[in-house]
């Protein structure tokens, strides 16, 4: 069983930067693939960007790419993601989830996705 948490959320303006962080415990670090959604309120959970276990191949929402960058440390079981250029539309809890690496379905949806976090809140004003 893996525990994922969340940290580093919080309110920036427009045009800003922030950094969100995922610690994952209970399992193998290696072992799993990595993501990040992010549910807006009123909207449904989306895709944010994913990461191999090996770092070697990394995913992005059109929304999103140019602007974050989501990277893995395997030593400290901790996968981040940095968000720069951040828009009022960026504003959303964001969740980190882990599959294992050799599970089936796209790294887009929620259903590849076994453990997921608790979330964390990131609003940006305008």
């Amino acid at each position: 069983q893996v525990q994922l948490v969340e940290s580093g959320g919080g309110l920036v303006q427009a045009g800003g930067s922030l950094s969100v962080s995922c610690a994952a415990s209970g399992g193998t670090f290696s072992n799993y693939d990595m993501g990040w959604f992010r549910q807006a309120p009123g909207k449904e959970r989306e895709f944010v960007a994913a990461i191999r276990w090996n770092s070697g191949t990394t995913y992005y929402a059109d929304s999103v790419k140019g602007r974050f960058t989501i990277s893995r440390d395997n030593a400290k079981n901790t996968v981040y993601l940095q968000m720069n250029s951040l828009a009022p539309q960026d504003t959303a809890v964001y969740y980190c989830a882990a599959t294992a690496r050799f599970a089936s379905g796209s790294y887009f949806l929620e259903t590849r996705y076994t453990y997921w976090g608790q979330g964390t809140q990131v609003t940006v004003s305008s």
